[in-house]
């Protein structure tokens, strides 16, 4: 099972915490991250993208000359789409494009995740985000002191006004409890700051069991 240091917001070692190797040692699975990550993308498309057709078009539906005799072309409507100002022909309407997993796969691709941040040394547990003040610049010095200078995800468990306060100008910085965090955000960041409680609930919720 892979141990490691538990730190204070002063970057030293107070402890250390021992993972599950099921969540935090699991194998490297691109097929399964794949999936995860595109059925994740899929869901959030707002899907509201639409055009208008001939039916939608504002205009009369007078013919505009009769059928025959005038030498022209024969027409219908102004608002044939092939006039100008007419209807789109085949255009986007709006539509659902979300589609769910199995639990099994998306919890299999979670670890895959945590596992390769792991063995990249890119996650980071602290023993608590107690912050004394909700100033940004107090916090981004807490980060560096942490070693957290890349895009960063900070997982917590409970409500935190001053590390929601302090972080939210951060750009490089993300902010989610431990039971909202997902496999984009994991992937779009480069180091994770766990706290020790957001980090054994993610065990729990990870597990198989």
């Amino acid at each position: 099972m892979p141990v490691v240091k538990v730190k204070n917001l002063k970057s030293e070692e107070v402890g250390d915490l021992e993972l599950s190797d099921a969540v935090f040692g699991a194998p490297l699975n691109k097929a399964l991250i794949y999936s995860a990550v595109k059925s994740y993308m899929a869901n959030q498309r707002a899907g509201t993208s639409a055009t208008k057709g001939r039916g939608d078009v504002r205009g009369s539906g007078k013919k505009l000359w009769k059928q025959k005799g005038t030498g022209r072309a024969r027409i219908a409507s102004l608002r044939s789409p092939l006039w100008k100002g007419g209807g789109n022909v085949h255009g986007p309407q709006p539509r659902d494009w979300s589609y769910s997993i199995p639990r099994k796969m998306r919890r299999g691709a979670m670890r895959s995740v945590l596992s390769e941040r792991m063995r990249e040394g890119g996650i980071v547990i602290v023993e608590a985000f107690e912050l004394q003040s909700h100033r940004t610049k107090d916090f981004a010095g807490t980060l560096a002191a942490l070693g957290l200078n890349k895009r960063t995800l900070i997982v917590d468990t409970a409500s935190n006004d001053n590390l929601t306060l302090s972080s939210r100008n951060l750009r490089a910085v993300t902010l989610v409890s431990a039971s909202n965090v997902n496999i984009y955000d994991i992937l779009t960041h480069e180091q994770l700051a766990l706290s020790r409680e957001a980090a054994v609930q993610l065990e729990k919720q990870l597990s198989d069991k």
